[in-house]
């Protein structure tokens, strides 16, 4: 598997996003999280990205259990962002508000890393900005926990390039994470150029596009009912009609290139430079198999324009309101 850098954190070039293992998805199979979690490092891919709210916190528990022993092989990010103060495993209810304060960072470490079963995170995010608390008093806090050795760096996730300046200014900052895809090309001008000015890797989550791109589904009704991209914006009435053209298109090139199409959808995202690293989420170790080869799929200048010219652009907001409204742009 070849390797990238994140600012100065080496990983695989294709991570793993572990979030489908346990949460919004559908139903899951936590003996296949766990196998799917081993072959990736087999197939060189160490790069585990998960969070706190994934779950809840059933994620991080299931990546302590698939990595025991393995520690020191994998680099595992998660993610802090709202109060765990008295949540339970999987209950949602107990899960608290939003909360960027110093108090809540160093608590919410503690958390994470008795889940993970480790005694560090490589790569800790926000995962999303606090309106309410200055983004200084966030990474001044995070800032602190690298000293103390629970964390080796930090990042944000779904921030603004304003955001990002500032953090960057009072510690250095290893990578953000933002949606971008084929179909989610909005950080291109701002957040990506913003990164690269100022030296930070970037991490695109969901580059296939919630499984759309890869053809898992052509409609919502295939899905589980408590699979959260029935009511995707994305996902329904005239704009997933839309969207279809988008996604057969995607197949239509991919076809005639000779791979999959998360497999064009996974190399269009490497082809964008060497500093993204796109962590493709699976729950299948079947899936996880085809995404590696992805590394190796080079796209021609000619290629990459096509794609450009003849993909067209989404229909309908990445999320719903609310969940747009959680973004920091």
């Amino acid at each position: 598997m070849k390797r990238r850098l994140l600012r100065d954190l080496e990983v695989s070039a294709v991570g793993l996003g572990c979030m489908g293992m346990s949460a919004f998805y559908g139903s899951c199979d936590e003996d296949e999280g766990v196998r799917t979690i081993q072959r990736a490092l087999e197939l060189g891919i160490d790069f585990l990205d998960t969070a706190q709210i994934y779950g809840p916190l059933t994620n991080e528990l299931l990546i302590g259990r698939a990595i025991e022993g393995h520690r020191e092989e994998y680099v595992i990010a998660t993610k802090f962002s709202r109060r765990m103060d008295g949540a339970k495993p999987g209950d949602w209810s107990s899960v608290g508000p939003q909360d960027g304060s110093a108090e809540h960072v160093r608590a919410s470490i503690e958390g994470s890393l008795k889940r993970l079963g480790t005694d560090y995170v490589d790569l800790y995010y926000q995962h999303r900005v606090d309106p309410n608390v200055p983004i200084e008093e966030t990474v001044g806090a995070l800032a602190e926990l690298v000293e103390d050795g629970k964390i080796r760096h930090i990042g944000l996730s779904e921030a603004a390039p304003e955001t990002i300046r500032r953090a960057n200014a009072v510690h250095p900052i290893t990578a953000v994470q933002t949606e971008y895809s084929l179909w989610s090309r909005d950080p291109e001008a701002g957040v990506l150029k913003t990164c690269r000015e100022l030296g930070i890797g970037f991490v695109p989550y969901s580059p296939l596009g919630r499984g759309f791109l890869a053809g898992r589904f052509t409609s919502p009704d295939e899905l589980d009912e408590n699979d959260f991209r029935r009511t995707g914006p994305r996902f329904t009435g005239e704009n997933l009609e839309a969207n279809l053209q988008l996604a057969a298109k995607v197949k239509e090139i991919a076809a005639e290139k000779g791979v999959t199409p998360a497999q064009l959808a996974i190399a269009w995202v490497l082809a964008r430079g060497d500093d993204l690293v796109p962590i493709p989420g699976t729950k299948r170790c079947e899936y996880l198999e085809q995404n590696a080869i992805a590394v190796d799929i080079e796209l021609t200048a000619e290629e990459l324009a096509r794609i450009d010219a003849e993909v067209p652009e989404p229909a309908g907001d990445r999320y719903d309101a609310a969940g747009m409204a959680s973004v920091n742009l």
